[in-house]
């Protein structure tokens, strides 16, 4: 991974493959987080400076198995779970807290995610999608436990964020349980046409996380809060990190990169990096890591 063109060959040669599978030396626990028992997957040197990948809406830490042995193998402390209400932690959720909630909302996820980071320390943190908020709100609230931040894929934008989004923006101002039914439509139906080994996997994913849970995160994506200049406030390096057919446009990352200080990595690919360019992806971040050093 010492070129573009390494990282580039390396990630069109990936195969299709059982995204169940983490590298052999994988460690799985169940954590004990303020909405319940959140599935979680560990990788590397328990010493060594933690990288903590946050996955977004409908998804689950498997969208991170091929970034796993890179950053283990960069001397990283690897780690990635569930988030309450999907996969394997489709239990955890608002029920589980004192007092208990109806919805899933913002501080259910941040406060998770801070447990999370205070379990071993501050770490470069990723936040996929709608986690990129996530983890803005938890950087926020505690400067004190991120090294670095990267926004994979993050919506640019505040408010209602489907407003920006290539293609359906104007017809997104729909309830959040027509516009999930929407997103999950496109998902299952396999409209990114994505691999056979990887939509098999993604299909049972949906089979299994909640769907109220799903409606409540695309409601809190309708009423992105505006934390612009707290994150450029902050004093640690950032990357936004985005495919070229992203969700939304380029230039709309562009400029929340101006903003809040960040340098942008562009990829070819769509939604998900951290699944067809993940050495690109994983060298960009290394990067990244030096920097906050």
């Amino acid at each position: 991974m010492t070129t573009i063109d390494d990282a580039l060959q390396r990630d069109q040669a990936l195969p299709d493959f059982d995204w169940h599978a983490f590298p052999a030396g994988t460690e799985r626990d169940v954590f004990a987080a303020p909405s319940g028992g959140l599935a979680r997957v560990r990788l590397g040197d328990p010493d060594a400076p933690r990288v903590v990948l946050v996955p977004g809406v409908a998804g689950s830490k498997e969208d991170f198995v091929l970034m796993f042995p890179l950053f283990a193998a960069a001397g990283y402390r690897v780690e990635s779970y569930d988030l309450a209400g999907h996969y394997g932690s489709v239990d955890a959720g608002p029920h589980n807290l004192v007092p208990p909630r109806e919805h899933y909302d913002y501080p259910l996820f941040v406060e998770d995610l801070v447990a999370i980071l205070e379990d071993g320390g501050p770490a470069h943190v990723l936040g996929y999608s709608f986690a990129g908020v996530v983890t803005e709100l938890a950087l926020v609230a505690r400067p004190d436990l991120f090294r670095s931040l990267t926004l994979m894929s993050a919506p640019p934008a505040t408010g209602q964020v489907f407003r920006g989004v290539k293609h359906i923006g104007p017809i997104s101002d729909m309830s959040p349980h027509r516009a999930a039914g929407l997103i999950l439509w496109g998902i299952r139906y396999n409209l990114n046409r994505t691999p056979p080994g990887r939509i098999a996997f993604v299909r049972e994913r949906l089979g299994i996380t909640g769907r109220a849970c799903i409606d409540d995160v695309v409601g809190l994506m309708m009423t992105t809060p505006d934390m612009t200049d707290e994150v450029a406030a902050a004093g640690i390096p950032k990357l936004i990190a985005v495919g070229d057919q992203d969700l939304w446009p380029q230039a709309q990352h562009d400029e929340y990169a101006a903003r809040i200080g960040a340098r942008v990595a562009t990829y070819p690919t769509g939604h998900a990096p951290c699944e067809t360019t993940p050495h690109q992806l994983a060298r960009d971040m290394l990067r990244l890591f030096a920097d906050a050093r």
